[in-house]
């Protein structure tokens, strides 16, 4: 039987407002089933509800109406240390901005996420160090995010996203901040971690060669998917 790593069932986000133009439906009623070792591609205009979509799929975000279900769990009924323990388990996140921790050199922003896993220090060192190096940002690796271009900033952030081996990556334009040729080294590292050790993607991307690597794309508009691409594609409006 298939397992179904992520699911979205009747997903509402509603922003409140006091402007004129009243609250702002973000998410209508969405829908999604993702089984374990899939990649999905999110695609769409700015402004259509990817990064919500992607906040409330990540448990970031809790949405106004509908469920989450991260491997079977209902996130929207967990306690805030119960979706904590479930996302360091299962999920791991790359955003756009790379969101490093400013005081932190490149090394140990890498093996944070392993601390707070209780794996000791000189282990989590040491691991930052290897998944540094795949990613070409070894001799970089006790720069502090100051010092780094945007493109190295990501690549540490997708080192970070990385180091727990999770099973499931969120990512929003996990390439978007990076050169032609580094964006194609990360897109192979990622196929090697989707066809070889199995792990799910979702992305938010604007790029075609991102979406490409998916199984298969869901156009997001105004907070509906309204078209999808590639075979097995279950979507509701």
């Amino acid at each position: 039987m298939t397992e179904t790593i992520l699911q979205a069932d009747g997903l509402y986000h509603v922003y409140e407002s006091k402007a004129e133009d009243g609250n702002v439906v973000a998410l209508r009623g969405l829908h999604i089933d993702m089984t374990a070792g899939e990649a999905i591609a999110v695609v769409g205009p700015s402004g259509s509800g990817k990064s919500t979509l992607m906040k409330c799929l990540g448990g970031l975000m809790k949405p106004s109406a509908g469920s989450v279900s991260l491997s079977g769990k209902n996130m929207t009924r967990l306690t805030g240390q119960e979706l904590v323990e479930l996302r360091q388990k299962t999920v791991s996140f790359i955003f756009q901005e790379g969101n490093l921790l400013p005081d932190l050199n490149a090394r140990d922003n890498v093996a944070q996420p392993l601390r707070h896993q209780g794996v000791s220090s000189k282990k989590a060192l040491a691991l930052a160090d290897a998944m540094l190096t795949r990613l070409g940002m070894g001799h970089r690796s006790n720069a502090l995010p100051a010092m780094l271009s945007g493109g190295e900033q990501q690549r540490v952030a997708i080192a970070r996203a990385l180091i727990t081996q999770p099973r499931l990556i969120l990512a929003d334009e996990p390439t978007g901040a990076l050169d032609p040729v580094t964006s194609r080294e990360v897109l192979a590292l990622f196929k090697d971690l989707h066809q070889n050790d199995g792990v799910s993607f979702l992305i938010v991307t604007h790029s075609k060669e991102v979406a490409a690597f998916a199984n298969r794309s869901l156009e997001l508009r105004d907070g509906r998917f309204v078209a999808e691409h590639g075979e097995g594609v279950d979507v509701e409006n």
